[in-house]
């Protein structure tokens, strides 16, 4: 039973997932939309990052402003997400080491 209810779980948290996966790529969006689905990712990359930029270390804020402000930097210059959240890790341990 559990592991039904298991299955179950996975498939109604999949299915709408996979939906708009498949639409999107059928449909031709004009250049605004496709300029602005572009810029999700990195707004949710902003979302995510914000709340934790001044608190990296309670005694010392301007780490994680500069670990943001270099996030910022590679995504304004076009990086891959990837590279942006490893560049603005790599840049906090290197200013708290």
């Amino acid at each position: 039973m559990i592991i039904a209810v298991i299955i179950g779980m996975a498939l109604v948290t999949m299915i709408p997932r996979f939906i708009p996966a498949f639409i999107v790529d059928k449909i031709n969006f004009p250049s605004w939309i496709n300029r602005w689905l572009n810029a999700i990712p990195y707004a949710a990359l902003g979302a995510l990052i914000f709340p934790g930029v001044l608190s990296v270390k309670q005694d010392q804020p301007l780490i994680g402003l500069a670990g943001g402000l270099v996030a910022i930097a590679l995504a304004f210059f076009g990086f891959n997400i990837i590279l942006v959240v490893v560049g603005a890790i790599a840049t906090v341990f290197l200013l708290t080491f």
